[in-house]
């Protein structure tokens, strides 16, 4: 999976110079170039952290869904970017509205594999203790980031509205209170004039890959990665109600700062507390 998915990465890539369209003001080529890297990441971090565990049904199956729902989600990501057509949300015909609901299936394959997996590697140990606390936190954290992903798919009151009207093109979005499609950030495409929810998406499915680079900064400190896990859990509620507020992630207001202050301010306290605790008994020795 880790090599399709690079393969994949390479082959959009390649797409982005050869192919000018675009689709929602954004690159034809660049949502499979973006998930290809994604998944290429996730199929490398995941396979490293199960070689640890012993073989099971469960892990097989497990891994066999998420196998599954990755390669066929993908390839519909692709056949739409090749269409010159947008993938998630389009409802314009009933193609489109075929490999939409599609890819909502195969996305819920992707989940229900990865809960599986999260079940069996919180069951067994992976590596040394620390290891072992960042990818059963990370897994869950991953886990809530692929949950908020539903605020997606729930088309507005607005969308509604019109679809009752005539039919919509899209239904649901990743932005809040400005459409798809707008000014944004350079490769993300993050909107930069409304709330955009893949923010909170990209925080939960990268937290696995952010708790394991903790731990093999931190070795030995367990602590330190669930003091850790908790803020990394707090920034995915942050910037989640942020985009629910219809705000930038670049412009955020007095609410959100103060918000964010509160989180500094609670992590650096947890830390310093287990701080103490660690340094207190070595000083007692001398």
């Amino acid at each position: 999976m880790a090599v399709a998915m690079t393969v994949l990465a390479v082959v959009a890539t390649f797409g982005l110079v050869v192919d000018d369209r675009t689709v929602l003001g954004q690159p034809t080529w660049l949502k499979p170039l973006k998930f290809g890297v994604s998944f290429a990441v996730y199929a490398v971090t995941l396979a490293w952290l199960l070689s640890f565990v012993r073989p099971t049904w469960t892990k097989k199956v497990g891994v066999g869904l998420i196998v599954v729902g990755s390669y066929l989600e993908v390839a519909l990501i692709v056949w739409q970017a090749a269409r010159g057509r947008a993938s998630h949300f389009h409802v314009e015909t009933a193609l489109d509205n075929a490999i939409w609901s599609a890819m909502g299936s195969m996305a819920a394959l992707f989940g229900v594999g990865t809960a599986v997996v999260a079940i069996v590697v919180w069951r067994g140990r992976v590596k040394d203790r620390t290891t072992d606390v960042a990818a059963k936190v990370g897994l869950w954290l991953l886990l809530a980031g692929m949950g908020q992903a539903a605020l997606m798919v729930v088309p507005t009151a607005e969308q509604r509205r019109l679809d009752e009207i005539e039919d919509q093109p899209m239904l649901g979005a990743h932005a809040v209170g400005v459409p798809d499609g707008g000014a944004g950030l350079p490769i993300t495409g993050w909107s930069t004039t409304g709330g955009d929810l893949r923010v909170g998406h990209f925080v939960g499915v990268h937290g696995l890959q952010a708790m394991i680079l903790l731990a093999m900064l931190f070795p030995g400190r367990p602590q330190v990665i669930k003091i850790a896990g908790g803020a990394y859990a707090g920034l995915l509620a942050l910037v989640t109600w942020q985009a629910l507020r219809g705000q930038p992630l670049t412009q955020p207001d007095g609410l959100t700062l103060a918000a964010a202050g509160v989180l500094v301010a609670a992590t650096a306290i947890g830390l310093l507390t287990i701080g103490r605790r660690v340094a207190l008994p070595s000083l007692d020795r001398i």
